[in-house]
């Protein structure tokens, strides 16, 4: 299918052939014609499936303005609520490429740096606002903001919100929003109160469902790398040495484990920066900007700085601690492997971590291949519920049965 035939105006129709998007995906092919209705949508899709384009483009041309010029200025027409500063400006950049031939403004507003330039563009105007929870709620109480005059009301990564802890200040946005509004909630997953949270919210919502957050892309190629908790920045700086890894995103589950790592492998020679939550928005911005230029190809990131990064063409992707959470491995991974691509994920699995990676394993409905053969590999480290069912990898490739059978007979006797 083209984007013709979902009934585009021919303004998004000419910026989307300037960006190079000749098809929707399954996200944009059942999102577009619904919202275009006027109907409240409930999507559950993960980061990666073009879901932001199937809410920016009907928005853009519902919102298209009337001949008649409104005298009392532009007012919020639509308002889209994320998680973090990173989502939200990846959102706004594509509402400027979309949005190039539309005569709407838009905006982008996030704590973790001044509000006045926000102000003074919120007073200025705009027809569409982009925004995280907390900066929001902090210029509404200003009288900054005003959202009576919302028609469309966007919120993404609802199960991030609830992750992060911003649930409570969703429902108070909520609150502020005028009863009479065409609602578009966005989850990867439906946990309880996030399934709750969209009853409340949504009137007679189309369901539409996509890449359910237990597939991984059929195109990265993954991995677990078996080794002790105190071997793993040696494995990585190991695995570094090839200099044909040229993009990798390295992901640790807390900030201070982010900096360490960072400092342990810039002391290495070994070019890295981090992305978190205690980094200023310029730094973290800075930091993304050299990772995509090339200036670094190491970027080291906690799951919600994270959330939202889109970086084209990214080679790899390192999970240095397991998450606790299997979806979040799910995401993780995403991060490469895109618009078709083909990716790679490592994941290092020190013992403590085995239970997480049984969950990963149940979620996804395989055995990630396990390669065994590397310079920090253990006795210790082995753990035998980590052996793959469907086939064996040593040193990233496959490897006779038998050999690996015995190999695994010998360490666990060693073990003992």
């Amino acid at each position: 299918m083209s984007f013709e035939k979902l009934n585009l105006s021919a303004f998004l129709l000419k910026a989307l052939k300037a960006e190079g998007y000749l098809h929707p995906t399954p996200i944009q092919e059942q999102s577009i014609p619904v919202i275009l209705k006027g109907r409240d949508l409930l999507g559950c899709a993960q980061t990666g499936t073009g879901k932001t384009a199937a809410f920016a483009l009907p928005i853009l041309q519902l919102l298209q303005p009337k001949e008649e010029k409104k005298s009392n200025g532009r007012t919020i027409g639509a308002l889209i609520l994320t998680p973090t500063r990173e989502l939200a400006i990846q959102i706004n950049d594509s509402f400027t490429a979309y949005g190039k031939h539309a005569g709407l403004k838009h905006m982008v507003i996030f704590g973790g740096v001044s509000a006045q330039a926000q102000i003074s563009g919120l007073r200025a105007g705009t027809d569409v606002l982009i925004a995280t929870p907390g900066r929001l709620l902090d210029l509404m109480s200003q009288k900054v903001i005003s959202l009576q005059h919302i028609k469309l009301f966007v919120l993404d990564e609802a199960d991030r919100m609830l992750d992060m802890g911003f649930i409570n200040d969703v429902k108070k946005v909520i609150a502020k929003l005028p009863a009479k509004r065409q609602t578009l909630f966005f989850s990867a997953t439906m946990p309880p109160e996030i399934a709750s949270l969209a009853s409340t919210i949504l009137t007679d919502p189309v369901r539409v469902e996509v890449t359910p957050v237990s597939s991984t892309a059929e195109k990265i190629s993954q991995t677990v790398y078996p080794v002790e908790k105190k071997d793993k920045a040696s494995l990585l700086i190991h695995l570094l040495q090839n200099k044909e890894m040229k993009s990798v995103l390295v992901f640790t589950r807390t900030k201070f484990g982010a900096d360490k790592l960072v400092k342990t492998l810039n002391r290495a020679n070994i070019a890295a920066e981090a992305i978190h939550g205690n980094k200023s928005q310029n730094a973290r911005q800075r930091a993304l900007t050299n990772f995509k230029a090339g200036v670094i190809r190491i970027l080291v990131a906690t799951d919600i700085a994270a959330r939202g990064i889109d970086i084209d063409e990214l080679q790899y992707v390192i999970n240095f601690e397991l998450p606790n959470q299997p979806e979040t491995y799910v995401h993780r991974i995403g991060r490469t492997g895109r618009a078709g691509l083909s990716g790679n994920a490592f994941s290092f699995c020190d013992p403590e971590e085995k239970d997480y990676l049984k969950d990963i394993n149940k979620l996804t409905s395989q055995s990630i291949p396990v390669v065994n053969d590397h310079p920090y590999f253990t006795a210790k480290s082995y753990i035998s519920a980590m052996v793959p069912t469907s086939k064996d990898v040593k040193g990233g490739k496959p490897a006779a049965k038998k050999p690996f059978r015995n190999k695994r007979r010998a360490y666990a006797q060693n073990a003992r």
